[in-house]
């Protein structure tokens, strides 16, 4: 009886640093399993380097995969100091992340100009066009680090806000999963909105309700998709990008 009254007592969010930090090792292995055989097995070995599009790789890209993977790191930290109690180290480390994911920004807009100038892009698809996938990769992730550091004293906001940051730049690693980059943009997409929607579930099935910020934060990527490949057929979105490439 007492132990059934310890479990209904139990609060709201009591195995939130479970789920959250289990998600942070989830997204890192996720990572690591996509770009190992293109990228991370390559560093430390003796295979040549070369992009999706098989260009080779620049000092900006290797700048790039150290960031990115300092992301990982960064996120991995962060989870592991809320789930031990040191929440005001997080905040203190959290300044550290907002350089961290500017330095991110600028630098994964360069990258992604810089491949579309190369003609770097998945076979069969034209650079310019393919230019949209990571500029608005880019355009989510530092929407949501922005609106996640405005947020910061409002937990619940906070930590969804970061994860959706993170799920942005998800789908990246996931196409270059053997086998899924030929099932085209909405699988590889597809997989990385699992991330959302199993934050959602663990909403419904923890508070009764899922929080707004997935609900409009989910609504977001998923409308980005269809939406960013509309948008790279378009002739102004080849001027566009042509402006940024010349």
């Amino acid at each position: 009886m007492e132990t059934a009254q310890r479990v209904m007592t139990r609060p709201t969010g009591a195995h939130d640093r479970l789920f959250y930090g289990g998600m942070a090792v989830a997204l890192a292995i996720t990572v690591l399993v996509g770009f190992a055989p293109t990228y991370f097995l390559k560093v430390f070995g003796d295979g040549s380097l070369t992009t999706i599009g098989g260009k080779p790789f620049t000092p900006l890209v290797h700048l790039h995969g150290a960031l990115f993977t300092s992301w990982i790191v960064f996120f991995l930290v962060q989870t592991s100091l809320v789930a031990s109690g040191r929440v005001a180290v997080h905040r203190r480390t959290g300044i550290a992340g907002v350089v961290l994911a500017a330095a991110m920004v600028v630098v994964g807009v360069s990258v992604a100009v810089m491949s579309a100038a190369r003609g770097t892009a998945p076979p069969g698809v034209d650079p310019l066009s393919f230019l949209a996938v990571p500029l608005f990769d880019m355009v989510l992730f530092a929407t949501f680090v922005t609106a996640a550091v405005l947020k910061r004293r409002d937990r619940e906001a906070h930590k969804r806000l970061m994860l959706l940051a993170y799920v942005s730049l998800i789908a990246a690693p996931i196409a270059r999963i053997p086998g899924v980059l030929p099932l085209g943009p909405f699988a590889f997409f597809g997989l990385a909105f699992v991330f959302i929607l199993a934050g959602a579930i663990y909403d419904l099935v923890t508070r009764g309700k899922i929080h707004t910020v997935y609900l409009w934060g989910g609504a977001l990527f998923a409308a980005s998709v269809p939406g960013r490949l509309v948008l790279s057929t378009t002739a102004a979105w080849k001027a566009f990008a042509t402006f940024l490439t010349s």
